[in-house]
């Protein structure tokens, strides 16, 4: 009887027993992976190509995805509801909200951890502070409630793509968003709120340990200890920082979907 292995499997494969040979899904094994910037552009559709080699990728171990947006949004860019299930995991806000074989299996809330009278003096200083900046044009939504963080946009989540990638740029010189940032952790101590810069418009408030390292504990209730976790926003400040910093993960810095492929390629052969 023959071993049955995976065209993926090559010698020097960390997938791979000694001899490259790649013998049976690993399932204490997962590539989990950030959305905007990493397997796709921001807030743009998975390419064919990516989704194509992400499911090659599945067959020698688990993948997953960790967001910052809610599952709406995720979904979006992955296409669609229903390929939710073709992850084995996919963590929404973080992982306050996250999903198992396309199911909801866990949900959390940040309105009960700080109250209703700290979250409305929150999102009420952040819409004056809005309103006394000037930027080149604004346009819609400039603070998202989801469940587990705050998300403040200075320019507002309607602008177009076009207009994403010119505040992008413009925040890149002017430091709207650090500069937000800094007067929202001197006005509020007090919440216990952390800060991570994200995507191209935004930022995430949300409670101390409620990152992306909120998603490790679900996979470490499935007994699941090889993490290998890409993301393009690994500086401090960024919402992959502490994941991709955690001694509990393999941590990949990327640059582009692009990038991700090609550093995906050094671990499984093309």
């Amino acid at each position: 009887m023959t071993t049955p292995t995976t065209p993926f499997a090559t010698p020097g494969d960390p997938f791979a027993n000694d001899d490259g040979v790649f013998t049976a899904r690993k399932l204490d094994t997962i590539c989990l992976f950030d959305v905007d910037g990493t397997i796709a552009l921001a807030r743009q559709l998975i390419t064919p190509e990516m989704d194509a080699y992400l499911q090659e990728i599945r067959k020698k171990c688990l993948i997953g995805l960790v967001g910052g947006s809610d599952i709406v949004k995720i979904a979006e860019q992955i296409g669609g509801t229903k390929a939710i299930a073709k992850y084995d995991y996919v963590f929404a806000e973080n992982g306050l909200v996250a999903y198992k074989n396309g199911q909801l299996f866990f949900e959390e809330n940040i309105q009960k951890h700080i109250g209703e009278d700290n979250l409305q003096t929150f999102i009420n200083y952040c819409l004056k502070y809005l309103s006394e900046i000037q930027l080149p044009f604004k346009r819609g939504t400039f603070i998202e409630f989801r469940n587990g963080l705050i998300n403040v946009s200075p320019v507002g989540r309607n602008c177009t793509l076009e207009e994403r990638h010119l505040f992008h740029a413009y925040d890149a010189e002017h430091q709207i968003r650090s500069t937000m940032v800094k007067h929202l952790q001197e006005k509020f101590p007090h919440l216990g709120l952390v800060f991570a810069i994200g995507g191209e418009i935004s930022f995430d408030a949300f409670p101390e340990g409620w990152d992306k390292r909120y998603a490790l504990k679900h996979l470490e209730k499935d007994n699941i200890s090889n993490i290998y976790f890409f993301g393009d926003k690994t500086f401090k400040g960024g919402n992959d920082y502490e994941i991709y910093n955690d001694p509990r993960t393999k941590g990949y810095s990327v640059t582009s979907p692009v990038d991700t492929r090609a550093q995906l390629c050094e671990l499984f052969a093309p």
